[in-house]
């Protein structure tokens, strides 16, 4: 079995995992932050829904550079249904340009850079799972947060929520 076979299929559970989550979002709620340091849960789920698109450029790239990032903005999306549409075609570009790498390419050398300095080089397996499961999951642990504090009911993840399912 291939590398890529591999963190596909968990690719594809942890970004189902994510759309329910998603799915849940109160779409009159998306200006609501918990905290004043904190995004607002649109910003948040934004961020999340771009994360895909992320994972699409290590894949496709040797090397990225944090200056490309734009830098956040107070944006929200307009509503739940757009920010749907965007994690879909940015999971679907992600899948797209994970799935045409070889062994050989996931283990080839990656780089993450800051204005042109090193940050860090690992092979591009371990990038890609950073950006495309770690960084993802943790961000929608936060929004879970978020919902739960919104008294949204929480799908079940990993398992059954004091929500839906028996403890």
């Amino acid at each position: 079995m291939r590398f890529v076979d591999i963190l596909l299929v968990e690719f594809d559970r942890e970004a189902g995992l994510t759309r329910q989550v998603l799915e849940r979002l109160p779409g009159d709620r998306l200006d609501w932050q918990p905290h004043p340091r904190s995004r607002s849960l649109g910003q948040l789920a934004l961020h999340l829904a771009e994360l895909p698109r992320w994972g699409a450029s290590v894949a496709a790239g040797a090397e990225f550079d944090l200056e490309q990032i734009p830098l956040a903005t107070s944006a929200v999306p307009a509503n739940v249904a757009d920010l749907l549409t965007r994690f879909e075609r940015n999971s679907s570009d992600a899948r797209r340009a994970v799935s045409s790498r070889t062994d050989a390419e996931l283990l080839a050398p990656w780089t993450l850079r800051r204005a042109g300095d090193e940050v860090f080089t690992v092979p591009r397996l371990m990038a890609v799972r950073t950006v495309l499961l770690q960084h993802a999951t943790h961000h929608r642990g936060q929004l879970t947060v978020y919902l739960r504090l919104l008294d949204v009911p929480l799908p079940p993840l990993y398992g059954p929520t004091a929500d839906e399912g028996r403890w």
